[in-house]
């Protein structure tokens, strides 16, 4: 097989002078690699979030209340938190391709397997394997770019990865929305989970092979001072309890969001509340439009913004019209977006060493929020219905307002690097986000 076609990590060998080590834009490996990242990136969130849209026929095919029903999802996104760190670890010995080829297609096997899941229980398991799985290409695919990729090519490059993720997400919950409409849950998850096996092939196949990977020397005692040294900082800390904060009012109102749409007075066929999850496109604008407020306004006010538009967002999905939900959903998506961006990009300004793991730390926390806000958000929307899971929505936006107190008030600013011959403490070395 031509290694070019090859997505295993071999010893690097030094590449002949006439071939540049790293993919530039406009070559034809570059172009490879942004189709396959894109293809992995579409199938791990296609399949990460596959049971959303079918909790209402879960509910009713297994007898679940809401919260129960949720933990379909929470525990593919609390499992995928648990081995995002472990992951990435082993991608340093591993490899990074061979770790994100094992990942998509365990997930997609894995993904077909749980169509056939007798009870509710075994597809419970069987979701929380796979989120295991999934975590191979969070936990690596940026990392992998950051190598192969030259440095004025690869924002491009990571952003058309970002694309592949919200479009995958969203794709996948319009599959299963038309599918189950065809033939219920077993054959949504059937289809969707053949998307991703399908995805998987072709990430294989154009993946082009390594040639910057270095295996790492970094020991379980030097990662857990790396991550010990994270926690310690109470910036990141507040930084991490953002992301976990929004992505839970968000899971909380598009886990629940179809119940109230399949009932009266909206009584939608599953397909259109599948396709309800378009809303996800207005996340592209709202992230980039939270780097620019950031620039402007600091962090802190900008996370005050995005609380304060996601709370609006909720407000206006209160009454029983559903152009008014559309609304208020498409508001309320853009307010999320904005502070997962400007929380997430805070994360890399303020981790001056050790950036992979203080970005692990908060993708982990970002995924115990949909974990958590899941049988959260039930409890919420079984006992006070739509109200009361805008009314969690609420206080978590309050939180995420008191939470961002504690940033700086100032534009964040990228720091000028140290001279080389001074050496400053780890702890004044960070930035002042």
């Amino acid at each position: 097989m031509p290694a070019s076609n090859t997505a295993s990590d071999p010893a690097p060998t030094p590449a002949p002078t006439s071939e540049p080590t790293r993919h530039a834009r406009g070559s034809r490996g570059y172009r490879r690699v942004n189709l396959a990242l894109f293809a992995a990136g579409f199938s791990t969130f296609a399949m990460l979030y596959a049971t959303q849209t079918l909790l209402p026929e879960l509910s009713a095919r297994f007898d679940l209340d809401p919260a129960t029903a949720s933990l379909s999802v929470s525990v593919t996104t609390g499992a995928l938190a648990l081995a995002v760190i472990p992951v990435s670890m082993v991608s340093e010995r591993w490899g990074r391709s061979r770790v994100m080829t094992v990942s998509v297609f365990a997930a997609a096997l894995l993904g077909v397997l749980a169509a056939f899941a007798p009870d509710f229980a075994t597809l419970v398991v069987l979701r929380a394997v796979q989120g295991v799985a999934l975590a191979g290409l969070p936990a690596t695919a940026m990392a992998y770019l950051a190598e192969e990729v030259d440095r004025p090519s690869l924002g491009a490059a990571m952003g058309l990865y970002v694309a592949g993720n919200s479009i995958g997400g969203m794709g996948g919950r319009l599959v299963t929305g038309l599918a189950s409409d065809l033939g219920g849950w077993r054959v949504a998850l059937v289809a969707v989970g053949l998307l991703a096996l399908g995805s998987a092939i072709a990430f294989r196949v154009l993946l082009p092979a390594s040639r910057n990977f270095t295996p790492s020397t970094m020991s379980a005692a030097r990662l857990t001072g790396v991550l010990r040294s994270h926690l310690a900082d109470p910036v990141l800390r507040r930084l991490y309890l953002l992301g976990m904060i929004f992505m839970a009012a968000f899971g909380t109102v598009y886990n629940y969001l179809g119940y109230r749409l399949l009932a009266e007075p909206f009584a939608l066929p599953q397909t259109v509340v599948g396709a309800i999850f378009v809303i996800y496109l207005a996340g592209t604008f709202s992230s980039a439009a939270s780097g620019r407020l950031v620039g402007r306004l600091g962090h802190r006010v900008t996370l005050w913004t995005a609380a304060a538009i996601t709370a609006t967002g909720a407000l206006l999905t209160l009454p029983d019209n559903l152009a008014l939900v559309v609304v208020g959903l498409i508001v309320l998506t853009a307010g999320f977006f904005a502070g997962h961006s400007a929380a997430s990009s805070a994360v890399g300004l303020r981790a001056r060493e050790g950036r992979a793991q203080a970005s692990a730390l908060y993708l982990a926390a970002y995924y115990l929020g949909a974990s958590v806000g899941g049988p959260v958000g039930g409890v919420a929307f079984h006992g006070q219905g739509w109200t009361g899971a805008v009314l969690l929505v609420l206080v978590l936006m309050a939180a995420a307002g008191v939470v961002a107190t504690g940033l700086s008030g100032r534009p964040a600013k990228t720091p000028s690097p140290a001279p080389a011959r001074v050496r400053r403490p780890h702890a004044h070395a960070r930035s002042t986000v």
